[in-house]
């Protein structure tokens, strides 16, 4: 698959994500792409806070726990040839010209953004008010934004950059972070088809822009650590894509965790109600579509089905099990309408879900559970219709990644009905950190994007 060094020695590459609750990793074969091992750690570095809606992590022990993980398995794996790294999105950590950190990660589940403090209303709604632009709470530059106007920016902070981008500076001995756009994107404020912050509304906002990182299209290496070239850290969603599929052609990505999100590969800009183009690669897009609830309505089902059993003192219980038992005895005639908008959505976070169609057959307790999934993929079938009739590329292929999906056959059962196309789950489990050892191999030019994802006219693998 893969191209040999001149000395005949193929060579590993390691990737690392820093995920919001884990910490991950895998080394890499550069000849097969096969995943020699894997690792997880808890990223237990929540800080406690005044507000609910405050969700700060502690960026100095993220960054003590990812050093002492990867010290670990380069101790163990002496032939490590690259260093790719991703992570969490849109939050952002405030450091100094020492490049060293004076803020907590303020992370992507952050709320101050939308907190009516300013004339009544959050700074999301006066920034669509005031510029016609949708961002959103957790989105780095909102944080940022509400800090300026409240005057919380720490005194010593001349850069802001996302938690893996840290990483990135402190392994390599940066003094200023560079960000690829699929993370520089993230922090909003940033427009996607012409590649860059918008810094006339930025600054109409009173932000100095000073403060804004250097950005790359380009998957990059930005220095070395003990020897090794360490890549560009790039956006947790790109790296899923790039550690599941294998044919972007003809692939539709389908992620099911706590949240739903189906990722389409194109060589233009396209935006649509519920569908954002995110950056890839030089030419190439994103376009995604996520739904809040996703996989945790599954999980809230569970939670009604156990707190039943509870109150009849049947503990103990696997009702993950019973559930799959229950859909065992096949789908209802008349199934029931479940919307699964449980935590509403992007544009409409206010919006509840609801179940419908309820008759006296079908109130049962194996027809909510069907109905449920059957509302977990409705919920992302109606974004990839937007993207089908918006680029004309139809897909054939599901390539299904997270364990919302991967570990419920009858929700890939549902999905391939759904969408009319073959389901296959992604080769590796840890699809983000696979994908940032592959940014890596790019990087180094070891391997081409075309390879990476299969895209037409690559050429022979």
């Amino acid at each position: 698959m893969l191209r040999e060094r001149k000395d005949g020695i193929y060579l590993k590459a390691l990737g690392f994500d820093i995920g919001t609750t884990t910490i991950s990793a895998v080394v890499m074969d550069m000849d097969s792409g096969k995943i020699q091992e894997a690792y997880t750690i808890s990223n237990d570095s929540f800080l406690p806070t005044e507000h609910e809606w405050e969700k700060l992590q502690d960026a100095g022990r993220i960054l003590e726990k990812a050093h002492r993980l990867l010290d670990d398995i380069l101790e163990a794996y002496t032939d490590v040839g690259v260093i790719g790294l991703t992570g969490q999105m849109h939050g952002i950590v405030y450091v100094d010209e020492d490049a060293r950190h004076v803020s907590p990660l303020y992370t992507w589940q952050d709320g101050r953004g939308a907190q009516a403090c300013f004339d009544g209303g959050s700074l999301c709604e006066l920034i669509e008010k005031g510029h016609s632009l949708r961002v959103y709470t957790g989105y780095g530059l909102v944080t940022h934004l509400y800090h300026v106007r409240t005057g919380q920016v720490p005194k010593k902070a001349v850069k802001i950059c996302t938690i893996m981008d840290y990483l990135g500076m402190s392994l390599t001995g940066r003094n200023e972070p560079v960000l690829h756009s699929s993370t520089a994107a993230s922090l909003g404020f940033y427009d996607v088809e012409k590649g860059g912050f918008m810094r006339d509304i930025l600054e109409e906002e009173e932000i100095d822009t000073a403060i804004l990182p250097q950005v790359t299209e380009q998957f990059q290496i930005i220095g070395t650590y003990k020897g090794i070239p360490v890549s560009v850290a790039i956006g947790d969603n790109q790296a899923s894509f790039l550690g599941a599929v294998r044919d972007a052609d003809e692939t539709l990505l389908v992620n099911m965790g706590t949240g739903g999100q189906i990722s389409v590969l194109a060589d233009r800009c396209f935006a649509a109600e519920g569908i954002e183009a995110r950056p890839f690669a030089p030419g190439r897009f994103l376009l995604v579509g996520a739904s809040l609830c996703g996989g945790r309505a599954y999980a809230l089902l569970e939670s009604f089905f156990r707190s039943y059993a509870e109150c009849i003192g049947a503990e103990g219980m696997n009702h993950y099990e019973m559930m799959e038992r229950l859909m065992e005895r096949g789908e209802p005639s008349e199934c029931l309408r479940v919307s699964t908008c449980f935590s509403g959505t992007r544009s409409e976070p206010e919006k509840r879900g609801s179940i419908e169609n309820i008759g006296v057959s079908n109130f049962t307790p194996e027809a909510l559970v069907f109905g449920v999934l059957e509302g977990m993929a409705d919920e992302l079938y109606g974004m990839y219709r937007r993207i089908d009739r918006g680029i004309g590329e139809p897909k054939s292929i599901i390539v299904a990644s997270g364990n919302g999906i991967r570990k419920n056959c009858h929700l890939q059962e549902i999905m391939g009905k759904k969408f009319g196309m073959t389901v296959k789950l992604a080769e590796n489990e840890e699809e983000t950190a696979s994908g940032a050892a592959f940014a890596g191999m790019i990087a180094t030019g070891i391997l081409t994007l075309e390879e990476a994802v299969g895209i037409t006219g690559a050429g022979e693998k």
